[in-house]
């Protein structure tokens, strides 16, 4: 049976995000929405300081957070923390979607070996490259190829989007997980991750994109020109197996998807929050209690707003409680991430809509949200791939029945 009661450790646990996200992210939220390239560096030094006395914290609290459940926790902090602000979640130092990679596809040992250096040191970052200029949603077709010559391995390729891709490859002691095919005759199953360090020969930043929003975050372009990595570089085995390749690929979006979807619904709460507490203060009260004919158009307005954050938090958390049990949640992270996608896209506009001329204005951060809630209905697979996913998964249908 699911049951979604917070135990009290994860209610404590988001009392103190939700205090992050309001007092170190909100106040210099406009600030790095402006000032796009600009490294927030005092919040990065704090927040990497923060992790660490986490991790050398008490016996007693390192009891409590491991009894908790990882993931679920995970995306309750991913949906405070965004309320504040979603770019700067972005920009945290930590392993990243590049050490969802390595936990997905990695051995026992290159978990070890990648993900320790997180422990301790300067801030750094993971990040992961998959997509291409000619490789965006398909991701089983990407061209970025791996020859073995000799004791290594050998890179060639363009990736595009990059999500700290800049910050992992040119701070200290990062790097970039890159989905590479090591034959093309193989199709899915010759894709294969390579873990690229900081300041590997052949591996450069060609471009920092400009974006609509999440602008707090670097999103980059990777070249790998002749890119040489140790044999031991390539996670999990380099064998092409039939059920390997993009199943690794897919295992990662499974851990990761159910993230994406929190950071959503941030966002989402954070525009709903602003207009409740504006229409607080202009006296208007949303009167659930009445039957749906007696209400006006804005309180309905308002309600289907919060049921539409409601359900995709519920989707969320599912897939979150699936993966904290070791249950396949592939249905439900798609399921998780389709709906948040949609839904904060709807909510951010909408209350813009409500908001009129004010929720156009830069005085306040509204317009903002609406321009940092549409990535999350486009990274981490766009709203069409993911409905394709959940369409194949619940039908029986493989990617070439129904395309």
């Amino acid at each position: 049976m699911i049951d979604f009661e917070l135990e009290p450790q994860v209610v404590e646990r988001a009392k103190f995000f939700r205090s992050v996200a309001e007092h170190l992210m909100r106040p210099i939220s406009r600030h790095y929405d402006e000032h796009e390239h600009e490294e927030p560096r005092r919040f990065i030094e704090t927040t990497w300081q923060g992790a660490a006395r986490e991790r050398q914290g008490g016996a007693d609290a390192g009891a409590e957070r491991k009894s908790a459940p990882r993931n679920l926790l995970t995306t309750i902090m991913t949906e405070e923390l965004c309320w504040g602000d979603a770019g700067l979640f972005l920009s945290i130092p930590g392993p990243g979607l590049g050490g969802a990679a390595v936990s997905a596809a990695g051995t026992a040992e290159q978990k070890e070996r990648f993900l320790r250096r997180f422990k301790d040191g300067e801030p750094k970052w993971g990040a992961m490259a998959i997509t291409e200029p000619g490789c965006g949603s398909d991701s089983a077709a990407v061209t970025t190829t791996a020859r073995r010559e000799g004791d290594y391995w050998v890179l060639n390729g363009t990736k595009i989007f990059c999500t700290s891709g800049m910050r992992a490859l040119e701070k200290s002691d990062g790097f970039v997980v890159v989905w590479a095919t090591v034959d093309k005759n193989a199709g899915r199953a010759g894709i294969k991750p390579f873990v690229v360090d900081h300041g590997t020969p052949g591996a450069s930043i060609i471009r920092v994109e400009n974006k609509l929003g999440i602008r707090a975050s670097d999103t980059a372009a990777i070249l790998l020109d002749n890119c040489r990595l140790p044999l031991d570089h390539v996670l999990g085995s380099p064998q092409v197996e039939p059920s390997g390749g993009f199943k690794d690929v897919m295992a990662t979006f499974d851990a990761t998807r159910p993230i994406v979807a929190a950071m959503a619904i941030g966002v989402g709460r954070a525009a709903l929050d602003f207009v409740r507490d504006f229409l607080s203060q202009q006296q208007v009260e949303i009167r659930y209690a009445i039957a749906p004919t007696r209400m006006t158009a804005l309180e309905r307005d308002f309600i289907e707003m919060e049921t539409e954050l409601e359900a995709a938090r519920l989707l969320t958390w599912r897939a979150a409680w699936m993966l904290d049990r070791g249950l396949r949640n592939n249905l439900e992270a798609s399921m998780a991430k389709a709906k948040a996608g949609a839904a904060v896209t709807r909510v951010t506009q909408k209350a813009v809509e409500i908001m009129g001329p004010l929720g156009y204005s830069r005085k306040y951060l509204l317009e903002k949200w609406m321009r940092d809630a549409k990535i999350n209905d486009i990274f981490e697979g766009t709203q069409q791939i993911n409905l394709l996913i959940i369409a194949r998964r619940i039908l029986g249908y493989t990617s070439k029945e129904l395309r």
